[in-house]
């Protein structure tokens, strides 16, 4: 009788498993069904014109915005090109090629070295290898480029290669690029900036031998591993001391700028005025004063803006600060009146004025228009799930909904503020793409078939649901197919509720959870607490004590649905990765057994473990906040998983950002406590499963829900 029941339950295992509709299925069928169109963020403007460039296998093509034609070839190769930059004066080019393999060696997951081509005006071309963050002068008379962390220059007129730098040492001194810490949580790598007339050069130099080493392990060597070691300053550690420093060319004598008393302190920004007028973003390690300092010809300062807050002001970019000329600049900014918006300055006078009010938020500047008096934005007005474009009028404040269709858009400016090339897309139908005028009128499309009359299979129904707190929140459901409301499904919450992250959008997205719909799940999402583009209370309620307010809402969120007579109370699972994976252990395990199922993918188990940028501007330092960074931690409340919870944690063992050990941790304390769970390990993969495992963790995640949830 044993041997007979074994045999029935591997047959019934069989066939649950032949009847499983795939990952890599399913991705092969959306993307059958929607529609083909060229992306227009692959589009390159050309400067000052209404034209743009793209490249097509071994050739660059110039089209008109406006106009669809066969377009001009601009340069052609012998070999595919991976990237092509036009020099400021339009008679170079700097260029990849693609000879089988790429040149680029990743370094972190923004920055790598390359091997570069530049095409010069007489035919002939200059190779320069292994070098990042390259780009030409305003005069097109120079490159500068980083090679083993010291900054050098090349003199195209001379032929002449010479370092501005020699004390660059691998962790320890960098010049002209960023450390790890900025270019994770700033989003730059090129710590340069050259004068509007090429005549000088200002750089960054990050001097890190006082942060901590982190080792890793890398396992894809041959019969012996080796360790990895590159600095990473954790919360409440030593940073890297950044000096500023401005080299004349045509001397090549170097001189340092003051960047005050506070040597520690973040340097986010450096670059120049149309004017040529120097200038530097400054933050301090808190993250609650932000300003931006002149540097003026005689080397005295100006604070020409300044920004606090008793909280944080959100981590500052290259569109935070816009100038628009000589002297006037744009700050998008949200500590005025809680919901960012656009205001107008002055370097001399101050703040003019608000360009845009409203309880909505400005998301993007998108430009102005050339005689300076239209800007171009987008905004949530309509609906915070949504994005379109406006145009306001910068003296009378006259406001157009340029593209108004309901849904998500996203906006490519030409170079010369004419056209818009634009996607758009919604849940309930397929993203597309074409080229509109400054009066949001259709100019020409961009798609590469016709549009289609098809609507996704599977798409987002929106709803809203009131906390035991009283707080409302918004969702959406993905319903599998011929869903009835009269049976009970299992559901599957996806989510990552990360301090102003978004995923409650009007949309059409597509990943591996849409395969847990067809394969007859209900798929659901809710944003938390914390979360953005709802004003400034309701995402800086998290600060100072990260995982405790979103927690608290995602279990809000799987008793509202339990509730629901279409759902299987006893079938519910969580999902999340990295920060999402912070909150899928938070929730499993303070769920009390709320979860039949949860998957954490490179989760922070422990605020202690990442880095300074991130952390202490949502979470305070650990030296004055103990409690935000404990209180929280999965790692100390392992003893609360629920033995009805089946626990898989994932992660790449080469993640320099949420490094392997926070998972070793969390097994640490489960396994003190006792705790059953489940756990794959991908060697030699980084935070997003790459080079390889991107479709094979998917898959796995499909097959583990399908088999306890």
């Amino acid at each position: 009788m044993k041997r007979v029941l074994i045999t029935i339950a591997c047959i019934a295992v069989a066939v649950s498993a032949s009847a499983q509709v795939s990952y890599l299925q399913m991705v092969e069928e959306r993307s059958s069904n929607a529609p083909d169109y060229v992306n227009p963020a692959s589009l390159t403007p050309v400067a000052g014109t209404n034209k743009y460039m793209e490249l097509d296998g071994k050739r660059v093509v110039m089209y008109d915005y406006a106009k669809p034609s066969e377009g001009t070839e601009v340069f052609r190769n012998d070999k595919v090109l991976l990237s092509y930059v036009k020099s400021p004066d339009g008679t170079m080019a700097l260029y990849e090629e693609w000879d089988g393999k790429s040149p680029r060696e990743e370094i972190y997951r923004h920055s790598f070295t390359s091997d570069y081509y530049v095409a010069c005006p007489d035919g002939t071309k200059i190779r320069i290898d292994d070098v990042r963050d390259i780009a030409f002068a305003p005069n097109s008379k120079y490159l500068a480029m980083s090679y083993q962390n010291d900054l050098f220059i090349y003199d195209l007129t001379t032929n002449e290669i010479y370092n501005i730098t020699d004390d660059g040492k691998w962790n320890h001194i960098i010049n002209g690029t960023t450390d790890w810490v900025y270019e994770e949580e700033y989003g730059f790598t090129r710590a340069y900036a050259f004068s509007p007339d090429g005549k000088e050069i200002a750089y960054l130099k990050f001097d890190e031998s006082r942060v901590k080493e982190f080792e890793m392990m890398r396992y894809d060597t041959n019969l012996y591993n080796v360790a990895y070691r590159f600095k990473y300053p954790k919360a409440g550690e030593e940073n890297s001391r950044v000096t500023m420093h401005v080299y004349n060319v045509a001397s090549r004598q170097t001189r340092d700028i003051d960047l005050g008393e506070n040597v520690d302190q973040y340097i986010p920004r450096i670059d120049y005025t149309p004017a040529g007028k120097l200038f530097f973003y400054r933050v301090n390690r808190l993250q609650n004063h932000f300003e931006v300092v002149m540097v003026e010809d005689d080397g005295t300062q100006r604070i020409i803006y300044d920004e606090s807050d008793d909280r944080y002001v959100e981590r500052p970019s290259d569109a935070t600060v816009t100038f628009i000329d000589d002297e006037r600049f744009i700050v998008r900014e949200e500590t005025t009146t809680g919901w960012y918006h656009l205001y107008l300055h002055s370097t001399t006078e101050g703040r003019i004025g608000a360009i845009t009010s409203g309880e909505w938020e400005v998301t993007e500047l998108i430009g102005v228009s050339p005689n300076k008096k239209t800007i171009y934005y987008m905004s949530t007005e309509q609906s915070p799930e949504e994005r379109h474009l406006y145009s306001i009028d910068l003296k009378s404040k006259k406001k157009v909904c340029l593209l108004s269709k309901r849904g998500y858009w996203r906006v490519y400016p030409s170079g010369d503020m004419s056209y818009f090339a634009a996607e758009h897309s919604a849940t309930d139908c397929y993203p597309t793409a074409a080229v509109y005028d400054t009066k949001g009128r259709a100019v020409r499309s961009l798609m590469l078939e016709p549009e289609t009359d098809r609507v996704p299979d599977y798409q987002r129904n929106y709803y809203t649901f009131t906390t035991e707190r009283g707080d409302e929140l918004k969702y959406f459901l993905i319903y599998p197919e011929k869903f009835d409301q009269n049976k009970r499904y299992p559901v599957l919450i996806t989510q990552y509720s990360g301090p102003g992250s978004q995923q409650i959008a009007n949309r059409w997205t597509t990943d591996w959870e849409e395969t847990m719909a067809r394969n007859g799940y209900i798929v659901a999402c809710c944003d938390a607490r914390g979360t953005g583009y709802r004003g400034e209370a309701f995402k800086k309620v998290t600060y100072a004590n990260l995982g405790y307010n979103e927690v608290e809402d995602q279990l809000s969120f799987a008793r509202h649905l339990a509730k629901q007579q279409f759902v299987d109370g006893k079938r519910i699972g969580i999902y999340g990765w990295s920060y999402g994976g912070f909150m899928a252990l938070g929730c499993a395990l303070k769920g009390d057994g709320l979860f039949k199922m949860a998957i954490a993918v490179a989760p922070v188990t422990s605020w202690r473990y990442y880095d300074s940028i991130y952390t202490e501007i949502y979470n305070g330092l650990p030296q004055d906040n103990p409690a935000g960074y404990d209180d929280n931690s999965p790692i100390n409340f392992a003893d609360r998983l629920s033995i009805d919870t089946r626990l898989l944690i994932i992660h790449g063992t080469a993640d320099d950002n949420v490094h392997f050990q926070n998972s070793i941790e969390m097994c640490r304390a489960l396994n003190h406590a006792g705790k059953q769970y489940d756990m794959m390990v991908y060697p030699d993969q980084n935070h997003s499963m790459r080079p390889d495992d991107m479709a094979n963790i998917r898959q796995k995640m499909v097959d583990y829900c399908i088999e306890n949830l």
